[in-house]
């Protein structure tokens, strides 16, 4: 009897988990979140609540449809926030509307001010900016809703040469796979590495990739990977720094290597430099800007990274072999000739 009392209370208290789903959100996210926590909480399959405990919350207390169509019911209303140790956020569509309604972003100021850990996976992490908890502060996004965030926070430094970023009481992750990475991290926190493994093991995962292991590679740097890690990781750096480019040296610097080690890495996987690399990335962007975003040429190439107008224009000539001015007057009257 002794004994058991004593292993009782050797086992670490359950991890508690209150999840906000956004309108439209990422089904993925947020299965993979929950699922690892299932496969934790219990022996084998039985997805008993037993190490784990979570709960799904809504203002409405109405069915959440995901972006894909698929509807989840809350387990219930906005609970006092000290019951969990972690409210994670997933997000949603970003252009479909508000994603959470005021009295969620007012719950999320109110766990923020009670010192719970707040996590935003996916676009969780633009909840999280709108309700003002992540001011000051850095978060990890998806390099695919970068710029989305840029124009949306001036006070938060996004992160996007990473899957998730732990920065004390507040978590934010990328989305996609790296949820399932993250969770795990998570339960190895509270239960120990060996249910963590457990963990990914049936959900056949070999092992959780760290915080810091890259994303994967831009499609605006370039549409296949290389396959060495510093060159990734070197050009998700130059993505994250299109309107202020760093040094070739401070990017090196970065990623462990020296300015010269940098460059016969990118000649070897990329066939150029990592200065040419950049200012096509840059260009690129300072393109999209022009015909996409409908930026005046002098605003595009100061976004993307150069000193003035008149170097922008020679470099985009000689990639394109036309000004950035041409499209820009194609652009415009094409808009006044459209009905």
């Amino acid at each position: 009897m002794a004994a058991s009392t004593q292993k009782r209370e050797a086992e670490p208290p359950p991890l508690r988990v209150g999840f906000l789903l956004a309108r439209r959100f990422t089904l993925t996210a947020f299965a993979s979140f929950v699922d690892a926590l299932r496969l934790a909480a219990d022996e084998g399959d039985r997805s008993r609540q037993v190490r784990c405990r979570w709960s799904v919350m809504s203002s409405a207390r109405a069915a959440v449809a995901a972006s894909c169509g698929v509807e989840v019911l809350p387990t219930s209303g906005l609970v006092d926030p000290k019951a969990f140790d972690y409210i994670v956020v997933v997000g949603g569509l970003l252009h479909d509307g508000p994603q959470v309604d005021a009295q969620t972003l007012a719950y999320i100021r109110t766990a923020a001010r009670a010192g719970v850990t707040l996590v935003g996976v996916c676009t969780g992490s633009f909840v999280l900016a709108q309700a003002g908890v992540l001011a000051g502060r850095e978060a990890c996004v998806s390099w695919f809703h970068r710029r989305d965030f840029l124009e949306q926070f001036g006070d938060v430094a996004p992160v996007s040469d990473r899957l998730y970023l732990i920065d004390g009481d507040r978590i934010t992750c990328s989305g996609g796979a790296g949820v399932a990475d993250l969770a795990a991290a998570l339960i190895e926190r509270r239960l120990g590495a060996e249910t963590a493994r457990k963990t990914l093991r049936v959900l056949l995962i070999d092992d959780a990739r760290p915080a810091g292991a890259p994303q994967p590679m831009p499609a605006l740097a370039r549409e296949s990977a290389p396959r060495d890690e510093s060159v990734r990781r070197a050009a998700l750096l130059m993505e994250q720094h299109l309107s202020r480019p760093l040094t070739v040296a401070q990017i090196a610097g970065k990623v462990g290597l020296s300015a010269r080690q940098l460059e016969r890495r990118f000649l070897d996987e990329l066939g150029e430099t990592p200065a040419a690399v950049y200012r096509g990335m840059r260009l690129d962007y300072g393109r999209w800007l022009i015909e996409k975003a409908g930026r005046a040429v002098g605003e595009a190439a100061a976004s993307a990274g150069f000193a003035d107008g008149a170097h922008f224009a020679r470099a985009f000539r000689k990639r394109w072999g036309f000004a950035p001015s041409t499209m820009r007057a194609t652009r415009d009257v094409g808009n006044i000739l459209t009905p």
